[in-house]
């Protein structure tokens, strides 16, 4: 459930149905269909752009991905009317009225009314989980089934949605979204993490326009022209002036993906020791309940993090 009175954080994770492909290569066919992870890479970063929603990690698994989405509706209190249209329509072509106004037509003063009606509503919409995850899922399902000549379910269900209520939430979520390929044995680093967002953040290799031209050509973005917002940048540590990014350190939050990637495996736990970073210290997680927290996230988040908790303050 989502209820940004409890938080603005989430994370979020879809999965495919059945042994349906989103990415990676299907041992049983031996079909490719690694190019789908762009797809989704470049979806989601459009996506925050139009939205007032920030990532703060993400990372493109086989038959599923995993999102840490910061929800800001803040970001639109300023924006006017046709601001918002033209986020809205670059996703959508809106009803006939909107079509009218934005062709450059008159309006009557209860046509103008009503087109303000509509504005609030696609403002509301923008600021929203879950017309942000349908309008990432779909398209993504419709190319994949055009690709593998079927139709039907391509999403195991709608997604799975866990609020991040502290710091040790949100952290202990990005950090096992950053380092899932690791896990997974996809990748035996983090910098060689590709299509994560950890590897984003050190490599800077988004190609926008190529982005928006696949999506155009898909009919899936129909006028782009919203500046490509950046992934959520990291404050440097919690602040009493409105938190606009991670309330972490950059360097600190890299030291524990990297101390985190090393105990994951099995030969390498032996050569950590006890030097934690300096942001376990501070957040006093212990080394064995860090290790819990980023290696089974998902299975421990209903009886560790969903429970009333300090919130995360962003103002």
């Amino acid at each position: 459930m989502i209820s940004l009175a409890d938080t603005p954080y989430y994370h979020i994770t879809s999965r495919c149905v059945r042994r349906a492909f989103l990415c990676g290569e299907d041992q049983y066919s031996g079909k490719s269909y690694e190019h789908r992870r762009q797809w989704i890479v470049d979806r989601v970063r459009l996506l925050s752009s139009i939205f007032a929603i920030d990532v703060c990690a993400y990372a493109i698994m086989s038959n599923h991905y995993h999102l840490a989405l910061k929800v800001c509706p803040e970001q639109l209190d300023g924006l006017s009317e046709d601001g918002i249209l033209d986020r809205w329509c670059a996703l959508f072509k809106g009803p006939l009225l909107v079509q009218n106004y934005r062709n450059g037509e008159d309006l009557k003063p209860f046509e103008r009314k009503t087109l303000s009606d509509i504005v609030e509503v696609f403002r509301k919409r923008l600021s929203s989980i879950s017309w942000f995850m349908r309008c990432l899922n779909q398209p993504i399902a419709r190319q994949a089934n055009k690709e593998d000549g079927c139709t039907g379910k391509f999403w195991e269900s709608r997604f799975e949605s866990k609020a991040l209520k502290s710091e040790e939430a949100l952290l202990s979520a990005m950090v096992y979204v950053d380092l899932n390929p690791v896990r997974a044995g996809i990748a035996d680093k983090p910098e060689t993490s590709d299509y994560t967002s950890i590897r984003e953040r050190l490599a800077n290799e988004f190609d926008l326009q190529d982005a928006i031209d696949e999506q155009t050509a898909g009919g899936d973005i129909l006028d782009f022209r919203s500046p490509l917002k950046p992934l959520l940048h990291f404050d440097g540590g919690t602040t009493a002036k409105c938190q606009a990014g991670i309330p972490f350190g950059f360097e600190d939050y890299l030291a524990l993906v990297d101390w985190t990637g090393r105990i994951m495996r099995s030969d390498k736990r032996g050569h950590i020791g006890n030097n934690l970073p300096p942001i376990l210290d501070r957040l006093r997680i212990s080394p064995e309940q860090w290790r819990i927290n980023s290696t089974q996230f998902e299975a421990i988040h209903r009886r560790r993090f969903n429970r009333e908790s300090p919130q995360l303050k962003t103002g």
